[in-house]
């Protein structure tokens, strides 16, 4: 059975930083492409940043370039969202997923797999 935990949020002041994680089990990581996507209420679901199962090509949302930053740990399992400057609108419910290909720039369906989410909170 395939699980992905998500952990690292919380409640932060603007301009301050967070470090999401997500551990998988139950899937061969190292050939699934991952995914960071949140969802504020009221909003659609928002593709954050993603990465190849390789780690070689990167994506990332506009609202996040230049904040954010994705990385994974094929042999942890795990990937990460480093989240720095954060703003009031990063509040939301984040997510991981994973999609058995290669690469995919942030799709918001067809993933095989997502985890529960881990809120983030943003104080002004």
């Amino acid at each position: 059975q395939v699980h992905l935990v998500e952990s690292g949020g919380g409640l932060v002041q603007a301009g301050g930083s967070l470090r999401l994680s997500c551990t998988a089990s139950g899937l061969r990581f190292h050939t699934y492409s991952m995914g960071w996507f949140r969802q504020a209420p009221g909003k659609e679901r928002e593709g954050v940043s993603c990465i190849s199962w390789s780690g070689g090509s990167i994506y990332y949302g506009d609202s996040v370039k230049g904040r954010f930053t994705i990385s994974r740990d094929n042999a942890k399992n795990t990937l990460y969202l480093q989240m720095n400057s954060l703003k009031p609108e990063d509040t939301a419910m984040y997510y991981c997923a994973a999609l058995r290909a290669p690469w995919a720039r942030c799709p918001l369906r067809g993933y095989n797999y997502w985890g529960q989410g881990t809120q983030v909170t943003v104080s002004s």
